[in-house]
């Protein structure tokens, strides 16, 4: 249970954090955050909530990485779907705080501005599916290859959830313009259920690219990058 609570409140601080620069703080004094800014949001709560849950829990907060890391053999199968599920739920109730907030400015619009995924027409730079697909399963797969080896045995103690948070912030920098990042189902989910329309849609491509990424990511490192067995850290 208490696994479970930390993967909820993880995934639910990710998308009420990063999300919540998107929404919130984008425009306003001085230009706002803008992507930089969105970025390192969203970098910053996976460093927090690795410090402070992943002793706990492992600190997922995203299917993909959940699956990731199954396939990598560093979580038994048991807590597969249980973590899948309260992520969801995580995120779900992240949104809905989020909204809460963001219905009280003047202008909100949750069917155009709240920080949903999409392709074509809903891409902010009018990048296609095939674009999408593609650089959200490479940038998976390359998430949980790092975060993978940062918690393998022979890396250095500590600074797994500093290293992890960089990588999603360079994830943010490279595809933001491409379809607002996500490489997190849950998250994607989270902000898609409210929006509606469109963004329902198209959240099929936000399930199937990060968690295609995601298992070969962890299958990759598994075969040839780990080390021997018994000696890595931070199983579930």
């Amino acid at each position: 249970m208490k696994k479970l609570v930390a993967e909820a409140v993880g995934t639910f601080w990710l998308v009420l954090g990063g999300c919540g620069s998107a929404v919130l703080a984008t425009s306003g004094v001085s230009g706002g955050n803008g992507a930089v800014g969105v970025a390192l949001a969203f970098g910053l709560t996976v460093v927090t909530m690795a410090y402070a849950l992943g002793p706990i829990s492992g600190g997922h907060f995203n299917p993909a990485v959940t699956l990731g890391l199954y396939a990598g053999g560093r979580i038994k199968s048991h807590l597969v779907m249980p973590y899948i599920v309260v992520q969801v739920a995580g995120g779900l109730l992240g949104a809905c705080v989020l909204f809460l907030i963001a219905q009280g400015g003047a202008g909100f619009d949750v069917h155009t501005a709240f920080a949903c995924n999409g392709y074509g027409a809903l891409s902010p730079a009018g990048y296609g599916v095939g674009s999408v697909l593609l650089a959200e399963g490479v940038l998976t797969a390359v998430f949980v290859l790092v975060i993978m080896g940062v918690t393998d045995s022979r890396a250095p103690a500590g600074v797994a959830p500093l290293a992890i948070g960089l990588c999603l912030t360079l994830i943010h920098l490279i595809s933001i313009p491409v379809d607002n990042t996500s490489v997190n189902p849950a998250r994607s989910t989270a902000v898609a259920a409210l929006a509606g329309g469109a963004w329902m849609s198209q959240l099929w491509a936000f399930w199937v690219a990060p968690i295609v990424g995601g298992v070969l990511g962890g299958v990759f490192y598994r075969g040839l990058l780990a080390a021997p067995v018994g000696l890595t850290r931070g199983e579930a």
